[in-house]
């Protein structure tokens, strides 16, 4: 996550759907259910007294089953729907009062939304696909294009700027949707389903994409999902939602943990905990780290851990040395002999994912974050260690 800066927030929203929405909020305010609201009105209320931020960088996922309001919950985000009460703001912009006009200009500049449907023109070729949403802005052709193209290439579909939707596999298809999202360069991305029209291989590419996107470019992002596999992958945090509420929210590993009720326990009853412990939850801090100013040569003679993992002024991973008991370790030795191709982890990867790196590697393997920073290593022990005791 790029940093803490809350990009969106919801406060205090409701959506209620009738004729008669000033009644029922009135029940509500007295302490009415849904469920009373609507015996007595015939209202429904499809999001009750929703609140939550998303920060910069974060890919924030809305789960829950069929009918649980997460849906109408992003359409509110935009105004798609209109809030019954309650306020959203965008970069401290309450947008819930805004005119049409001013609207108009936040989803055209600020928010983009990819559906669950591709919804490509047939007729029109890939770039003019992507560079739909700008067309529609009033951006001139080279400019629009020039966007597209250069969304396109962020998706792997430059090559196939020319070519017509048909032309294209339901995945590829799925890439131009969001190709033609990212042209607009939005503050935030809001995504509904997107992937889960899609057979399972397409689908878990996409979301290794999304993530990638997410990384190299810290891109903000409000993901619906009902599958809860995709959720703990993708998500930096989840809003676990039922009947319109929304229940809990947390990190996966912290929703696992520490479930707010029965109904957040049963979603995750039997999922793998492997799926959703990081790397850098487990990541062990190694004596054997050093920087430039340490003291050399090296004392290593009960050192237990025959590698040492070199690091530059600002922490960053420069290399993995194997060292021996008769060696001269002095810097310049070390990085001389630095093993050509080290293996490392990112951080964010799930320790399911680097149970086959930590497997294959002869020592224990660094762990760094997106921008190469050390967090330490994650040893074939720690793994086994991790295991057991979940």
């Amino acid at each position: 996550m790029a940093n803490s800066q809350e990009i969106l927030e919801v406060k205090n929203v409701f959506k209620v759907f009738g004729n008669a929405p000033k009644k029922a909020m009135d029940m509500l305010n007295r302490g009415a259910t849904k469920e009373q609201v609507f015996a007595e009105t015939g209202q429904n209320v499809g999001v009750f007294d929703a609140s939550f931020s998303v920060k910069r960088g974060e890919i924030f996922v809305i789960m829950g089953l069929s009918g649980s309001g997460k849906s109408t919950l992003v359409r509110l985000l935009n105004r798609l729907i209109e809030p019954t009460a309650g306020s959203i703001q965008l970069k401290g912009q309450t947008i819930t009062n805004l005119t049409d006009k001013d609207l108009l200009n936040v989803r055209r500049n600020d928010m983009s939304m990819v559906f669950q449907s591709f919804a490509l023109m047939p007729h029109m070729s890939v770039i003019d696909n992507a560079s739909f949403g700008l067309e529609i802005s009033g951006v001139a052709k080279k400019t629009r294009h020039e966007r597209a193209f250069e969304a396109l290439k962020q998706v792997g579909l430059d090559s196939y700027a020319f070519s017509r939707p048909d032309q294209l596999s339901g995945g590829m298809q799925q890439r131009v949707g969001l190709a033609r999202a990212l042209a607009n360069d939005p503050t935030i991305l809001l995504m509904d389903e997107a992937f889960s029209a899609l057979d399972p291989l397409i689908r878990y590419e996409m979301q290794g994409e999304l993530i990638r996107l997410q990384k190299e470019q810290e891109r903000t992002i409000v993901f619906i999902s009902h599958d809860l596999d995709e959720a703990i992958r993708i998500g930096d945090r989840i809003a676990i939602m039922e009947g319109g509420r929304i229940v809990q929210i947390g990190t996966p590993d912290e929703i696992m943990n520490n479930p707010a009720d029965d109904y957040v326990a049963s979603f995750f009853k039997g999922v793998d905990m492997t799926k959703t412990i990081k790397a850098r939850d487990i990541a062990q801090s190694e004596e054997l780290a050093i920087t430039p100013s340490h003291a050399l040569p090296l004392d290593i003679s009960n050192a237990e851990n025959r590698f040492v993992y070199l690091l530059d002024e600002n922490n960053k991973l420069v290399g993995v040395t194997p060292i021996a008991n008769d060696s001269v370790n002095s810097l310049e030795n070390l990085m001389s002999n630095r093993i050509k191709q080290h293996f490392t982890i990112n951080g964010s990867t799930s320790l399911k994912e680097s149970i086959p790196v930590v497997s294959e590697s002869p020592y224990p393997v660094p762990v760094i974050d997106d921008k190469g920073s050390y967090q330490g290593t994650l040893s074939k022990e720690q793994v086994l260690a991790t295991l057991a005791n979940n």
